[in-house]
């Protein structure tokens, strides 16, 4: 079987057609769909239909993108493509394409990529971090991305910031309105954001790493805090799903000292007298969404 995968982003879409090694046949990336709906929709359809010709051969379709695809309206919720939000995407797409597709919002496409031959394969439970514009989790059981009764299984993001300090509260406001989200805090701009407030400087989330990597005081005490932070968030997470891996994807998983240092700090908030999971970079980086769609079959 050949299994084709789309990422579908805020400004980019990926494809990716996998054999049933896990080699890929076909990689390619074009802008998001631009337009009206039905203009992009059509684009998906086509941009897979082009990767099916290059194979040669008919193939199973995953899409996956940020937010959902609702169980109670049948349409895409949370997506970072405007044109697709709030439309029956799935229906209409399967329409064009004459077959069924399997949607699974990216956080859960990106943990699947690294449970089944990532930096997680073999591992029972398996939780994937998307650290970047955003904060996403996935959650993988057995080789299955979970997506439960509302579509958001592993929006951890979401939730408030576990054992916060006096300083930290009410946190700053979050994208979906909320104050104290994960995702203010651990988010790149929210490590900006934190960094400005601490010391007055505007400075973007890969210069605050290398000043600090540098001797810059103020950028070390901005890292220390973001790992903290980082390592209470997961700390919950184990609590309560008691993973053997947790993987880092998004851009904030390039710094490297994370792996290292927040493992060392989440102990004394995992309700454990030893804690045997392990924190590791993703194997396949950027193109662990578009994999991890195609193995959605």
């Amino acid at each position: 079987m050949i299994r084709i995968g789309v990422d579908i982003g805020g400004s980019k879409m990926e494809i990716a057609a996998l054999d049933e090694s896990g080699a890929e046949l076909v990689r390619r990336r074009e802008s998001a769909p631009r337009g009206g709906y039905a203009q992009a929709v059509g684009a998906i359809a086509q941009f897979v239909l082009e990767a099916e010709r290059e194979v040669g051969a008919p193939c199973t379709v995953g899409i996956g993108t940020p937010g959902a695809v609702s169980r109670t309206t049948g349409v895409l919720k949370n997506a970072y493509a405007s044109a697709l939000n709030g439309m029956p995407v799935k229906p209409d797409l399967e329409r064009l394409l004459g077959r069924e597709v399997r949607f699974a919002n990216d956080a859960n496409c990106f943990a699947l990529s690294e449970a089944v031959d990532g930096a997680a394969k073999g591992a029972g439970i398996v939780f994937g971090v998307i650290l970047g514009t955003g904060v996403g989790g996935g959650v993988v059981v057995d080789g299955r991305a979970l997506e439960g009764a509302n579509a958001i299984c592993g929006e951890w993001g979401h939730n408030s910031l576990p054992w916060p300090a006096p300083e930290e509260m009410p946190g700053p406001r979050c994208a979906c309105g909320r104050d104290g989200c994960i995702e203010a805090f651990l988010s790149g701009p929210g490590l900006a954001r934190d960094h400005l407030l601490a010391t007055g400087e505007a400075r973007a989330p890969a210069d605050i790493v290398a000043r600090a990597e540098a001797g810059d005081r103020g950028c070390a005490l901005t890292l220390a805090r973001y790992e903290g932070r980082l390592a209470r968030a997961l700390a919950s997470v184990i609590n309560l799903l008691d993973p053997e891996v947790i993987v880092l994807g998004g851009g904030l998983s390039r710094i490297e000292r994370l792996v290292r240092n927040v493992p060392a700090r989440w102990g004394s908030h995992v309700y454990s007298d030893g804690v045997v999971t392990r924190l590791v970079r993703a194997a396949h980086g950027d193109a662990s969404g578009v994999r991890g769609a195609a193995r959605l079959w």
